[in-house]
């Protein structure tokens, strides 16, 4: 290979590599910070997001709960209140929290799958004006594998921060990004 293609490989994998690493980057500080709520929206009201799954974790529920009205609270103009009247009203509780093996090896269980599901309902007090998200109720689910050799408490334990922090990213998009 002489040396000018020597060069222009050169440049055009930098240019590659460049191009990725931007690429990359601009997906890793995606989010859905730009909500669309109309302004006639003023308050909401989340109440305590109870866990009615057959295991209950005791640390997932208080701690879904203040990740989602500090999440409300940052990033929305919404003013959070604990009265009957709000113009959005938002219930959730957690409706699975249960194991499977999704991994084997050597005829033994070799991965375990933690799926989480939380039902969520909005009622908007303005959908007669047609203002805002219409009122909903669906489920949100996600799946966190752990290795089969640590317990579900231990699991747990170390699952629950990513837990908290996807299910209330996924909360709060399905509220206010519509998707």
């Amino acid at each position: 290979m002489s040396k000018r293609n020597l060069l222009l490989y050169r440049l055009k994998y930098m240019g590659f590599v460049m191009f990725a690493a931007v690429l990359l980057n601009a997906c890793k500080i995606y989010s859905f910070k730009d909500v669309s709520i109309p302004p006639e929206v003023k308050t909401i009201r989340l109440g305590f997001i109870e866990n009615r799954a057959r295991y209950v974790d005791p640390q997932l529920s208080p701690q879904l709960t203040d990740k989602l009205k500090l999440k409300i609270g940052n990033q929305t103009k919404l003013i959070q209140i604990t009265g009957e009247n709000a113009d959005y009203d938002v219930s959730a509780y957690v409706s699975e929290y249960n194991v499977s093996t999704v991994g084997v090896s050597n005829q033994s269980a070799s991965i375990n799958r933690l799926t989480v599901t939380i039902h969520i309902a909005l009622k908007n007090r303005l959908m007669d004006q047609k203002l805002g998200t219409p009122d909903f109720e669906t489920d949100i689910t996600r799946n966190f594998d752990f290795p089969a050799s640590q317990t579900l408490t231990d699991a747990s334990t170390a699952l629950t921060p990513t837990i908290v922090s996807q299910m209330t990213d996924d909360l709060f998009n399905r509220l206010f990004s519509n998707w």
